[in-house]
């Protein structure tokens, strides 16, 4: 480019030229310039929200499906902090991201000007990169930059201030072209080394997770695994790395795991660890799979290096991308297991619901989505005990079926669904969300109406924070205090929003609400209104205090 252009301009071609097809925000004062140059940039859709929050959780949404960054916008200080929250989440479940915040203009920097914070430092321990553009020139080296950061190695987020005067200097700089992946390939000799460790293996076990999976990867992966017999495991609200009803599909770890499935872990004599990190959760706070993992042996998987070796003892560490390395599986042959079968008919008795004796109860009522609903229903959720119901029992269809926080943030399940509605029209989204997680980002509801979104939303309401109260039950017995909640009428409350919406109280009127909620259009809710009893799809509070 030979013409000045303004700084907010500039950054907006930098976004066409990355691909960006659609931005979530608040708009705030500070960021004016970007807006305008958006108002002559038809290519890109403005999601307008109605709190930070869900803006950035809707941008982790968006970057999940699409494997390159989502793209958010909010203004300096308040609505900073309020986007902080996706920004944790985007980091820990490794979900590309870009964050962009106005700021304060150059000149009143480090007076504590209005709304001023230091956004390299808040956001550095929650980042893969934070950084301010104080060079409008510099805007195409920054923003190439950061969609390489964002999506390289293990994708993650990057925020990059900008002050608000800088997006107005008028500059000639150059743009810079469509930044892609990196593409990670396997060492033909440690594939031969792997190959190597799987045949002298008895009992092998894999767990895969993470990012990166695509159709291609599941595809290869999945082949292998089948021909091979090799039980399959998925890491913690990672279910749709694979087809559930694939042959050799074990079950997911996490909270709550299927004790066959535990048991299996733990007899394993070698671990295919293939893109998870081998959290917390998924280990079931070390203890499943500990650092040392005695009489294990463990192959780790993962697309970036700082992360191979960080925690746990390894036998072989790969560094590449779950496409390629699923690739390089093709050239693996072993003899077949029996195994993996095995596992399967285990999930399988597992994620079938059996009847318990309440008057609404979840199980049937997941087994009537999964007859009601297409097998690729993308499934949305935030924080809360009552997500354990469709993570046991509902099948995940393969890759951008589920979106979930592994970080455990409450309030993510609207702003997900409202991202995948808009991202895929054609399809089938629900959001899930406890009555406490609802209404942490349950305004988003003006977001998905007004932008015309197709979805369905269920809010499981008992009364309290689940998940804490199943918690203080195990440690104070019988000692409710913080935990009870007085709920608004979550049905009326949809109305108001412009959606389609009825409670449902019992598990013979969940079908048929069904049914009318998926003869109608645009968002429906239904308002699930369950027994706190039933704390757990495997356990009451009574068991609790029993205990």
């Amino acid at each position: 480019m030979t013409n000045p252009r303004t700084g907010g301009r500039i950054l907006v071609d930098q976004l066409v030229a990355q691909g960006c097809d659609r931005i979530f925000t608040v708009p705030g004062e500070s960021f004016l310039a970007v807006l305008d140059a958006l108002h002559d940039t038809p290519g890109i859709d403005l999601v307008v929200c109605r709190q930070e929050g869900g803006v950035t959780f809707m941008a982790c949404a968006d970057g999940t499906l699409t494997g390159r960054p989502g793209v958010a916008f909010v203004t300096r200080g308040p609505g900073a902090t309020n986007a902080s929250i996706g920004v944790h989440v985007a980091m820990q479940d490794s979900q590309p991201m870009v964050l962009f915040i106005g700021d304060v203009d150059r000149g009143t920097k480090d007076r504590e000007a209005f709304q001023e914070i230091d956004f390299p430092a808040m956001f550095a321990p929650v980042a893969k990169w934070a950084a301010k553009i104080d060079d409008a020139a510099r805007i195409p080296e920054y923003v190439a930059r950061a969609w390489h950061v964002a999506m390289s190695g293990r994708p993650g987020p990057v925020v990059l201030a900008l002050p608000e005067d800088m997006l107005l200097d008028e500059v000639v700089t150059a743009d810079r072209p469509r930044v892609e992946r990196p593409f990670q390939a396997c060492d033909p000799v440690t594939m031969e080394t792997l190959a190597g460790l799987l045949g002298a293996a008895s009992r092998p076990v894999a767990i895969i997770g993470g990012a990166g999976w695509d159709a291609a990867a599941t595809r290869d992966f999945q082949q292998f695994a089948e021909r091979s017999g090799l039980p399959v495991v998925a890491a913690f609200r990672r279910q749709d790395a694979i087809p559930n009803d694939s042959s050799v599909y074990a079950g997911n770890l996490g909270y709550g795991p299927n004790p066959k499935l535990a048991q299996r872990v733990r007899e394993a004599d070698l671990l295919l660890v293939v893109g998870p990190r081998l959290g917390e959760a998924t280990t079931d706070g070390y203890t499943l799979v500990t650092p040392e993992h005695p009489g294990q042996r463990l192959v780790h998987v993962h697309p970036d290096p700082n992360e191979l070796g960080s925690t746990y003892r390894t036998e072989l560490t790969i560094c590449a991308g779950m496409r390629e390395f699923a690739r390089g599986l093709r050239s693996i042959e072993l003899p077949p297991l029996a195994a993996g079968a095995e596992a399967h008919a285990a999930y399988e008795a597992w994620s079938t619901p059996a009847p318990r004796d309440l008057t609404l109860d979840l199980g049937p009522c997941v087994a009537a989505m999964r007859a009601a609903l297409p097998a690729d229903t993308i499934i949305c959720n935030g924080a809360g005990n009552y997500s354990g119901w469709w993570h046991r029992y509902w099948r995940y269809a393969g890759p951008g079926c589920q979106l979930a926080p592994t970080a455990g943030a409450m309030g993510y399940g609207v702003p997900a669904a409202t991202a995948a509605a808009l991202r895929h029209p054609g399809r089938m989204v629900v959001a899930l969300a406890g009555d406490g997680c609802f209404l942490m980002n349950g305004q988003e509801l003006a977001t998905a109406v007004g932008h015309g979104a197709d979805m369905l939303v269920l809010v499981i309401d008992n009364g309290g924070y689940g998940t804490i109260r199943m918690h203080q039950e195990r440690e104070y017995p019988g000692r409710i205090s913080g935990t009870e909640l007085r709920n608004p009428d979550f049905a009326a409350l949809g109305r108001a929003y412009g959606c389609w919406a009825e409670t449902v109280t019992t598990t013979a009127a969940f079908a048929p609400a069904l049914a009318r909620a998926m003869a109608e259009t645009g968002v429906r809710l239904l308002h699930l209104k369950t027994d706190i009893e039933a704390i757990t799809a495997a356990t009451t509070i009574s068991a609790l205090r029993q205990r």
